[in-house]
């Protein structure tokens, strides 16, 4: 198991609890809007930051992904639109999410509102190479819809 060390920014509501995950077999643990000063209404189209109250080290070789509650995207078009975001192992501010409403209704983000899930990921990084020539494949430099909508 990977530790995540946390602590809480000044002003934050630290009884809201560190990320949790809800069921046993959860890949992400539930991050809460800190908001103790009042709730953030985000109307259809537009988009807001929102609060964790939360810092964060995060081990060499690892990310934080911050990704949409499934719940949110369907009952109310809630969605995050960097999803996923990355939160680096060097990175020690607050821990914000960019929530988007792509519904049709204002949403308001309440203090301790469960607004995304994290999920804790190895990291791999490469060695970039300049090189004159790539090697073959058969799909070649076919982008976008190449390989058939089946």
């Amino acid at each position: 198991m990977t530790l995540i060390r946390c602590t809480w920014a000044i002003g934050a509501d630290t009884a809201l609890g560190l990320p949790a995950y809800e069921t046993l077999g959860a890949a992400g643990a539930d991050l809460r809007a800190n908001l103790p000063d009042g709730s953030v209404t985000i109307e259809p189209t537009a988009r807001a930051l929102i609060s964790t109250g939360l810092h964060m080290e995060i081990p060499h070789g690892f990310e934080v992904q911050i990704r949409p509650r499934s719940g949110l995207a369907l009952k109310h078009g809630i969605t995050l639109p960097n999803s996923p975001g990355t939160i680096d192992a060097d990175y020690r501010g607050v821990v914000g999410v960019i929530v988007l409403n792509a519904g049709s209704d204002p949403f308001e983000v309440t203090h301790g509102m469960r607004i995304a899930q994290m999920v804790v990921a190895p990291v791999l990084q490469a060695k970039f190479e300049l090189v004159d020539e790539l090697g073959r494949t058969d799909r070649a430099s076919g982008g976008f819809g190449s390989t058939g909508v089946n």
